[in-house]
């Protein structure tokens, strides 16, 4: 018994910990950056982490029960899908800010700063999406209605899949486990013998995880949201920092794989890790 809780307790810790991994961190930053909701962060901290454990659960117990050998140029390219995501996350995040940006300068012959009634533009939000078009203030007029935004047409579209939300931090967890999956298998391995005992080690390991990744979510969540309280351009500003972030340590991960270890070349070298 002493053994088991042993095991559960290292798990889930170790699961805890590994969510702070820097690759995760940057990965859930560019989901949240404009998240202002501390409960829906923390799902998205949750379905983040499902997908990891999903991934790692099926993943290693395949290599736990039937001895599996990942080949070399396999497990690299594993791991180079954790950079080319990155890379993803982070474009998306920059396209989003430079949309944001105000399509007119302060020195524009429509821009009064002795008033709010003349026709002007600057980023503001309609909901979750945020975006520039003319608009005034005195009385509040905007050309484009609230219900014809993209992300309002896309929730119209989606709204009969409940949990369409939350695809994309579950489909970016799920890459995440298949980079890391074989070497928190080969790590059960190594210490635990006992076959049922190393699954229940993967399932908890999961779990802390998940938990580790609630709680990231929800502090960078709560950094966003007190941020935005005070200036709404320092916001859009930090979500740009985690799309550039983002880009950078994709294209650092990209590098690594592809020409340090050699999934590039014709020797390529891979040790889970």
């Amino acid at each position: 018994m002493v053994s088991l809780l042993s095991i559960i307790a290292l798990g889930f810790f170790l699961g805890m910990r590994h969510a702070t991994d820097p690759d995760h961190v940057v990965a859930v930053a560019t989901i949240i950056s404009r998240q202002r909701d501390i409960s829906r962060a923390a799902l998205v901290g949750a379905f983040w982490g499902l997908g990891h454990t999903v991934t790692i659960l099926v993943v290693g117990t395949c290599i736990i029960l039937f001895n599996l050998v990942i080949p070399t140029r396999i497990g690299l390219s594993m791991e180079l899908t954790v950079g080319i995501m990155l890379i993803i996350l982070g474009l998306a995040n920059i396209v989003s800010f430079l949309r944001a940006v105000p399509a007119l300068s302060a020195n524009s012959p429509d821009h009064d700063s002795r008033g709010h009634d003349l026709l002007h533009s600057h980023a503001h939000s309609h909901g979750d999406y945020m975006h520039t078009h003319h608009h005034t203030h005195d009385p509040e007029v905007h050309p484009q209605r609230p219900d014809a935004t993209p992300v309002a047409v896309i929730d119209g579209a989606l709204s009969r899949f409940r949990f369409y939300k939350h695809l994309r931090p579950l489909a970016v967890g799920v890459i995440h486990g298949l980079a890391g999956s074989a070497a928190v298998a080969l790590l059960v391995l190594a210490t635990i013998r006992n076959t049922h005992w190393a699954i229940i080690y993967l399932l908890v390991f999961g779990v802390g995880t998940i938990a580790g990744m609630m709680v990231i979510t929800v502090s960078l969540a709560s950094t966003l949201k007190v941020a935005a309280g005070r200036s709404q351009p320092i916001a859009a500003k930090l979500g740009m920092a985690a799309g550039l972030l983002s880009l950078v340590f994709g294209f650092f991960v990209v590098y690594q794989i592809g020409f340090v270890n050699g999934l590039f070349t014709a020797r390529p070298m891979w040790t889970p890790k």
